[in-house]
């Protein structure tokens, strides 16, 4: 059973300069909701209430947003806001949440290699800050079904149209059963034509304890940093690793044009919202037509 969830939240933002000189990408808001607070639910969801966050320089805005804000609920309480206070307060009881600071910008591998000590000898999973997935039951909560049953790592997958397999790590896999696989290899940002399959790396992992291992033992790749996909290719080698394509749909919140859409998708699927957002984006496009006409 998994216990323990790992949440990488160090990286600058830089592709969201200059909002994000002084605001953690985490904490970028979906609506009325950081980012990085989807992300949390979604473990918590599946079950899991230990959460440690890889923090860095410039984020004790997460720390913030996850503690008790005494002078704010007393102004909540004075106003008679009952409906708002109980909202602030059940953020600051989500989980058991802890934190440690990534001090150098190493790679995603290194971020995961400071839970070593926290996740101990359990195997646990892992959320990445800039992915939100809106699925029945959480995409983590399906990894975790199948760890029941293999015992192994296993990351989760998501089809992409093949002229945007140059963006993401790819699988190479062989097919065990619908929709899941074992991994052969990870190729990182292929062309179209050298992609071996349309399956793309969708931010979600369990591992077992022995990624620590070869995290250690992978060398420093692009950027000089240490890249949790080249450890996962070193692990695939001598571990039986599983890929799962999952039921659900992602938001990739690490780019401006995405993070506009998330935006859009998620108003409109809040009630009070709905409408108006409807009417003005068919006004929008109306405009726009007549412009072209």
């Amino acid at each position: 059973m998994i216990k323990k969830a790992v949440i990488p939240a160090a990286g600058t933002g830089t592709r969201f300069l200059p909002l994000t000189k002084a605001q953690p990408k985490e904490m970028l808001p979906i609506v009325d909701t950081p980012t990085i607070q989807y992300v949390i639910e979604e473990a918590i969801n599946a079950g899991i209430k230990d959460i440690l966050i890889i923090t860095g320089r410039g984020k004790r805005a997460i720390e913030d947003h996850f503690d008790r804000s005494f002078e704010l609920e007393h102004q909540l309480r004075e106003k008679g806001d009952q409906k708002l206070l109980e909202r602030i307060q059940k953020i600051a009881n989500l989980a058991n949440i802890h934190y440690i600071r990534q001090k150098e910008q190493n790679g995603l591998g290194d971020a995961v290699a400071y839970a070593q000590q926290h996740v101990y000898h359990e195997p646990f999973a892992v959320l990445l800050g800039d992915s939100v997935i809106s699925s029945p039951t959480p995409c983590i909560g399906q990894l975790m079904q199948l760890h029941d049953r293999f015992g192994a790592s296993i990351l989760a997958m998501e089809a992409v149209p093949t002229e945007k397999v140059n963006r993401y790590g790819i699988l190479k896999g062989k097919k065990i059963e619908s929709d899941l696989y074992l991994v052969e290899d990870l190729i990182e940002k292929p062309s179209p034509q050298e992609a071996p399959s349309n399956l793309a790396i969708a931010g979600r992992y369990i591992f077992t304890p022995d990624i620590f291992e070869f995290i250690q033992k992978t060398a420093r790749g692009k950027g000089g940093e240490i890249q949790l996909t080249d450890a996962i290719r070193l692990m695939a080698k001598e571990h039986a690793f599983f890929a799962y394509q999952f039921k659900g749909k992602r938001y990739d919140i690490g780019n401006k044009l995405d993070f506009l859409k998330t935006n859009i998708d998620f108003a409109l699927e809040r009630k009070e919202y709905r409408e108006e957002i409807l009417s003005y984006l068919e006004e929008i496009v109306h405009q726009h037509k007549s412009k072209k006409n």
